[in-house]
C-alpha cells in the first residue's frame, strides 16, 4: 500500500513538474519567442507547484487517517468495490454515506478526466513533434485535439467495462509509483544538463532533493518487489 500511495503522490506531482519540462521544450523548440518572458513564467510555475504539493499531500494524509480512524478500525480491511466503500463510510455518514461517496467520486472524475485527458494528449504530441496547446484552435491543431478526444471517450467508456474501480485504482497507483523512478531520474537528468536546459539548469539545492525523491520512490519500488509475496 505504500508503494501505491508514494505512485498517487507522485501522479499528483509529476503532472506539475512535467509542465515546467514542456514549458521548457517550448522555449527551446521555438513555442515561446520572448526569452526575457523565462523568469516571470518560471516564478508563477514554481508558485503553482509548490501550491499544488502541498494540497496534494495535505489531502492524501487525510486520506490514509480517514481510512485507518473509519476503515481499519472497524474491520474493514478488504474493500472489493466501490459499494462496499461506500458501506464502510456509514460510521462516519451514516445515511449519508452513499451521497458522499458519490459527491467524491463525482468530483474526482470531473476534476481528474480533463487534467489527464490533457496531460495525455501534451505528451503524445510532444512524442510525436506535433503542435500542442489549448490557445491553439482545434483546425490548426489537430492532432493535439484528437487525442484529447480519444483520451477523454476512453476514459469514458471504462465506465461501461466490468473492469472493478478500486482495484482499477489502486493498481494504477502502484504502475505510477514504479514507472515513476525511471521518468525522475531521465527529468533530473535532462533538467542538470546545459546543453538541453541552456541557463535554466536546475540548482544545486534542487539537484540534491531531486535525487534524493528519485532514491526514496526506487527504494519504494524496492521493497515493494521483495516483499511481494509475504
Amino acid at each position: 500500500m505504500a508503494i501505491a500511495e508514494s505512485g498517487l503522490l507522485h501522479g499528483t506531482s509529476s503532472g506539475k513538474i512535467t509542465r515546467k519540462f514542456h514549458f521548457q521544450r517550448l522555449l527551446i523548440y521555438g513555442g515561446i519567442t520572448a526569452p526575457r518572458q523565462a523568469p516571470d513564467a518560471l516564478k508563477r510555475i514554481g508558485v503553482d507547484t509548490s501550491t499544488g504539493m502541498i494540497f496534494s499531500n495535505v489531502i492524501a494524509f487525510f486520506i490514509i487517517l480517514t481510512a485507518a480512524v473509519v476503515l481499519h478500525a472497524h474491520g474493514k480491511t478488504d474493500i472489493q468495490t466501490s459499494s462496499d466503500a461506500a458501506q464502510a463510510l456509514r460510521p462516519l455518514a451514516g445515511k449519508l454515506a452513499f451521497a458522499l461517496f458519490a459527491a467524491g467520486i463525482i468530483g474526482t472524475g470531473l476534476l481528474a478526466v480533463p487534467v489527464l485527458a490533457g496531460a495525455t494528449a501534451y505528451a503524445v504530441s510532444g512524442a510525436f513533434a506535433q503542435r500542442s496547446g489549448l490557445e491553439h484552435k482545434p483546425q490548426h491543431a489537430k492532432f493535439f485535439y484528437g487525442v484529447l478526444i480519444v483520451a477523454t471517450a476512453a476514459g469514458l467508456a471504462l465506465n461501461l467495462t466490468p473492469l472493478d474501480p478500486i482495484k482499477a485504482l489502486y493498481w494504477s497507483a502502484v504502475i505510477n509509483g514504479v514507472a515513476a523512478v525511471p521518468l525522475m531520474v531521465v527529468m533530473m537528468w535532462m533538467g542538470s544538463r546545459r546543453k538541453v536546459m541552456g541557463k535554466f539548469t536546475i540548482p544545486w539545492a534542487m539537484k540534491i532533493l531531486g535525487w534524493l525523491a528519485t532514491a526514496a520512490m526506487a527504494a519504494a519500488a524496492i521493497v515493494m518487489f521483495a516483499t511481494w509475496r509475504k
